[in-house]
């Protein structure tokens, strides 16, 4: 059942306002500054918050106002600073960054050999020539003529570091050898290994290595040939599919990298060829190409 609305009982009255008492002057008006005063105390806290934006957009607005207005480069300013860079500073060279790339990758190798009079004896090593180390565990490439035979091989790092080195494996078609180092200085870098499919001649490329044990050495110069073939002087090996060279290279300068103008490795320099019997360079080098050196080690073909 719907409860009834309860209402209270008491009578309403209504409240009239009350007129002044005959003989009671009105209330006086308040004058505009009373008026004035009254709101700026109701308002005080407001005003003074607007007052503070004001103040501090005026501020900024003033900051503004007084900075230069700056304009829209344009292509005079960049070419401008360029050129004062390029005259006021000395930049290194395009060889000289590609030999820094792979300077704490390169080794120089020794090969220890046996005097054939006395087995128990070692001479002075014979085989001296170079390698670049490809893993940060120490693998190194070399050529096969620097270490072959050897009763036993040493290389030394960038930092002076001289460590025992272990035949890991050959590849003879391309005078290729593998070895590894037992022990290797903290944090060795690796050098970065490039492809020859865009290799062309007339290409820059710097040898990095130890000719006649000295080094590191850097010698720069161009692409002269891709695919050549080469023979060795007495005919005991015939290397195919080489990069031909004209950066200066000489005995020592075997097993050590050949790199392009970005720092990658793209070749291992292998023979030079000198029809006299000095044996220097006269202008014409060749280097494995870094895919057969891959093979060698059991890295895939790029």
């Amino acid at each position: 059942m719907r409860r009834a609305a309860l209402y209270s009982s008491t009578p309403r009255t209504s409240v009239k306002p009350q007129a002044p008492e005959m003989g009671q002057p009105p209330a006086p008006r308040r004058t505009l500054r009373q008026r004035l005063g009254a709101f700026g105390r109701r308002f005080e806290r407001s005003l003074m918050l607007m007052a503070i934006v004001l103040v501090s957009v005026g501020s900024v607005l003033a900051t503004l106002a007084l900075q230069p207005s700056q304009r829209e480069l344009a292509q005079e300013d960049i070419d401008a600073a360029v050129l004062h860079t390029l005259e006021n500073k000395t930049l290194p060279s395009r060889a000289a960054k590609a030999a820094e790339a792979v300077r704490e990758s390169v080794v120089r190798v020794r090969g220890y050999y046996e005097d054939p009079s006395d087995p128990k004896s070692e001479d002075a090593p014979r085989g001296v020539g170079s390698g670049v180390v490809i893993i940060d565990n120490g693998t190194i490439l070399t050529n096969l003529h620097v270490v072959q035979g050897a009763k036993r091989v040493t290389v030394t790092f960038y930092d002076g570091h001289e460590a025992e080195a272990e035949f890991v494996g050959a590849q003879p078609e391309n005078d290729l050898a593998v070895i590894r180092a037992k022990t290797i200085p903290d944090d060795l870098p690796a050098a970065t290994l490039g492809s020859t499919a865009r290799l062309m001649p007339g290409d820059e490329v710097v040898a990095v290595g130890f000719p006649f044990g000295i080094g590191p050495s850097v010698s720069a110069g161009v692409v002269s040939g891709m695919n050549r073939e080469f023979r060795s002087e007495q005919g005991q090996r015939s290397l195919k599919g080489l990069i031909q060279f004209d950066a200066a290279a000489n005995p020592g300068n075997s097993g050590g990298p050949l790199v392009t103008m970005g720092g990658e490795v793209v070749g291992i320099v292998t023979a030079i060829l000198n029809p006299t019997k000095a044996g220097t360079f006269i202008g014409i080098g060749f280097a494995a190409t870094i895919e057969s050196a891959g093979a060698a080690v059991g890295i895939p073909p790029f």
